[in-house]
């Protein structure tokens, strides 16, 4: 794949970042101040961000500002994941990049460190439908280490878990000895092992994403001060199913449930997005800048 990259001469010190999230996760008017924070935030600790995008059908991995701004302004954006990236390439459009497609635009500029909010997944209702994210299979093909919270809660959270360890995926936390639900900290599943330095996770994701060439899922747990409560949670997801309008399937359904949470949570779940997302970006540049020279 030719990637733009501008990932410089030191790309395992590099904080690769989605578009899915300011493109469609957040509302747009907010992204460009998201994206200056979470840069700064790689800068404090030594990392450089490396937002990955689709322009014109060009992947890119290491987006400007300007290029962000281009995607913002633009009438529709597709989301990206690794079914779809090279058709999007081949018709010259803008994409946003999902877990999957990031990963695979991260990995090929040499990036080994990936920060987001929650892993797709398996959808509930298997027996009606086969819905499992790309974001998952994406695991088994590309070395990047992905700092998150978990998966989202709408999502069947322990098949999602138990779909990483038939894949092989080693699920590691930080902090944690429990496997997280994006808003909440715990979803009854457990991790494979606990981590509580910076340092010695980075030299382990080293050794394991170079001897297997598969990724890693690193679980940081969203503050206790940003947790929704399970009761507010039941009942927000609850009113934001019912909602949800007839038709909505595949890649469309998470938006638009994220977006109806938003607004019956009155914003507490997208300031708890935003907590949990800066929080992941954090330790994923400590990671970074711990990573071991080639």
């Amino acid at each position: 794949m030719h990637t733009l990259n501008r990932a410089g001469d030191a790309p395992h010190r590099c904080v690769a970042l989605e578009t899915t999230l300011l493109l469609h996760g957040i509302p747009k008017s907010g992204a460009p101040a998201l994206n200056a924070d979470l840069a700064s935030v790689c800068a404090a600790r030594g990392a450089k961000a490396l937002l990955c995008g689709i322009i014109a059908g060009v992947p890119v991995a290491g987006l400007t500002p300007e290029e962000l701004t281009q995607l913002l302004g633009a009438w529709h954006v597709e989301k990206a994941n690794t079914s779809n990236l090279g058709l999007l390439m081949h018709r010259r459009a803008h994409g946003a990049t999902t877990v999957s497609a990031t990963m695979e635009l991260a990995a090929s500029a040499g990036a080994r460190v990936f920060a987001t909010g929650g892993l797709g997944g398996v959808h509930p209702g298997l027996d009606e439908a086969w819905d499992v994210s790309a974001d998952l299979g994406a695991f088994t093909r590309f070395p990047v280490a992905v700092v998150c919270s978990g998966v989202k809660g709408l999502l069947d959270v322990v098949s999602t878990r138990e779909m990483l360890e038939t894949l092989g995926i080693p699920v590691v936390g930080f902090g944690a000895d429990a496997f997280p639900a994006f808003y909440r900290r715990e979803s009854g599943a457990k991790v494979d092992a606990r981590f509580d330095d910076p340092g010695d996770l980075a030299a382990y994701l080293a050794l394991e994403t170079r001897r297997t060439g598969r990724g890693v899922v690193v679980c940081n747990p969203i503050a206790e001060s940003d947790e929704i409560a399970a009761t507010d949670w039941d009942h927000w997801l609850k009113d934001a199913l019912r909602r949800v309008p007839d038709g909505t399937r595949g890649r469309a359904v998470t938006p638009a449930l994220l977006g109806l949470l938003h607004e019956v949570s009155g914003g507490a779940t997208l300031r708890a997005n935003l907590a949990l997302v800066r929080s992941n970006t954090d330790l994923a540049a400590k990671i970074a800048a711990a990573w071991p020279a080639p």
